[in-house]
């Protein structure tokens, strides 16, 4: 990487109580660059993305975001680093009591103090942006498909047009093909935005159609990151494990016992 990195994270560490989730995470994203997290279930993908957040602090490293330690900032100073940030849930996480397009624009209104009527007309633009329709924008999220909230959720990360957007498991619980809709939006909104991405994810088909680099976090730590051409010739027999799916190698999955 030459230059600055857009997002820079040194020996961060987390812990809960005895349980080491984060032992020294060591990891460089570029500007404009889309990279994606792998690894199984509890290894501390959220726990990193919080973490840069600054919605946990990290117990040990330094998190950078443009240059600008993030670990130990005011909260008015972190909420000012926030406004750089996008994020679509895992799950879409829509407010119920809201319509769509009031999720969509509700960092709009919230944060930048946006009028309504023009908060709406942004997102009725971005709704459109992620292949929505503007009646959608009058309803319940109650009354969406499970795709329909994944794209409502989309429009909402880049509605206020933000330099960094972290997808946090973008095609869980869709079918391939709606997964496939959302991975080539994914794509097609970043370039659109220019934005930094992280992306964390057991998506393999999400793996190989957004990232331009892979890493994978196990053990707490990154044991293995490179472009995404790579991946199939890693040399490690963990990400080769995890990307082809085998329950025998060196990952232990805890199985329980009747």
């Amino acid at each position: 990487m030459t230059g600055q990195a857009k997002i820079s994270l040194s020996g961060v560490a987390k812990h809960f109580g005895p349980k080491v989730v984060l032992d020294g995470i060591d990891l460089d994203v570029a500007k404009g660059e889309s990279v994606v997290v792998i690894g199984g279930s509890g290894t501390g993908k959220s726990v990193m993305l919080k973490c840069i957040l600054g919605l946990l602090r990290a117990d040990a490293g330094s998190i950078a975001v443009d240059g600008h330690e993030m670990i130990g900032i005011s909260e008015r100073e972190r909420k000012a680093v926030l406004g750089k940030f996008g994020m679509l849930f895992q799950g879409a996480a829509l407010f119920d009591s809201l319509p769509v397009w009031e999720n969509v624009a509700f960092g709009l209104i919230r944060a930048q103090k946006m009028k309504r009527k023009a908060a709406r007309e942004v997102a009725i633009e971005k709704l459109a942006r992620v292949g929505l329709a503007a009646d959608v924008a009058d309803l319940d999220p109650a009354e969406l498909s499970g795709g329909m909230k994944k794209r409502v959720g989309l429009a909402r990360a880049i509605a206020t047009e933000p330099e960094i957007i972290f997808f946090d498991e973008p095609t869980t619980g869709l079918d391939p093909i709606m997964a496939d809709v959302i991975n080539k939006l994914i794509v097609e909104c970043v370039r659109d935005l220019g934005a930094t991405t992280i992306t964390i994810t057991h998506d393999m088909s999400s793996v190989r159609k957004i990232a331009d680099r892979v890493a994978m976090l196990h053990g707490g730590k990154i044991i293995w990151q490179g472009p995404r051409s790579e991946i199939d010739d890693s040399g490690s027999a963990h990400v080769d494990q995890f990307i082809h799916g085998r329950a025998e190698g060196p990952i232990r999955m805890e199985v329980g016992r009747s």
